[in-house]
């Protein structure tokens, strides 16, 4: 059952089951939604074992109320922490991201501060306003214009605003020490056309955390969504 809450003037669209701590939270990526497969399995994985789970859209997406075109990580970063103060229950929390989901796992968990458990980035995308754009495109952001590009997962061309993309670049990390020192398990298919697997050994170089680890998945693609890559999924939230 899908549940909404006014924050910022929109109705952000959430799923919340109660259940024993450590609470998980997905944050689905770009132009992505609580309905995906990853999300739908967290969440149904949590409710089946009792465990406190919290999936949501951003603004702009999904079910929630919005035009994408005014999304931002900022806005959306203020989102999720407004929902994880409203509706979970738990003093703990586990943030699973994935990709641009995976950025903004460490912006709210940097927010979070002691009540952050534990990180599961699936194919992380920090930082992709810089290496994911060349600079023909980056011109064309700084001078207000959208950007598009091709798409393989159901949104063609895809659309870059100005204002996400001059938002994004404000809170850039792999510049420096990412000042999260809580359990990362970073998951990364070698096969990821879209985020280079070398993105998540850069994020785990730049973690202040001793307790970091990256998998990468032989096969895998960008949404790591095969049966076999879920399962890991599963059992990696699990162990934290």
């Amino acid at each position: 059952m899908t549940d909404t809450l006014e924050i910022g003037g929109q109705q952000v669209a959430y799923r919340h089951t109660p259940g024993a701590g450590p609470a998980v939270v997905f944050l689905p990526g770009y132009m992505s939604d609580m309905a995906g497969g990853k999300a739908t399995a967290v969440f149904d994985c949590c409710a089946g074992t009792g465990r406190e789970c919290l999936l949501l859209d951003y603004s702009g997406c999904g079910e929630s109320s919005g035009d994408f075109a005014d999304g931002s990580l900022s806005t959306w970063r203020a989102e999720v922490l407004a929902l994880i103060e409203a509706k979970v229950a738990s003093d703990k929390v586990v943030i699973v991201g994935s990709s641009m989901g995976g950025w903004l796992m460490l912006l709210v968990g940097m927010a979070l501060g002691e009540r952050l458990h534990g990180l599961v980035g699936i194919a992380a995308a920090p930082d992709f306003s810089d290496w994911g754009y060349d600079e023909v495109e980056k011109n064309q952001l700084r001078a207000g214009t959208t950007v598009y590009e091709e798409s393989d997962y159901g949104y063609d061309p895809m659309p870059t605003h100005a204002k996400f993309w001059k938002d994004a670049e404000a809170n850039r990390l792999l510049g420096s020490t990412v000042p999260i020192t809580c359990p990362v398990r970073l998951l990364h298919g070698q096969e990821d056309a879209d985020v280079p697997p070398e993105t998540s050994l850069r994020l785990a170089r730049a973690l202040a955390s001793e307790d970091v680890q990256v998998t990468l998945v032989k096969g895998g693609d960008h949404r790591l969504s095969r049966d076999s890559d879920i399962a890991l999924l599963l059992r990696t939230v699990e162990t934290l």
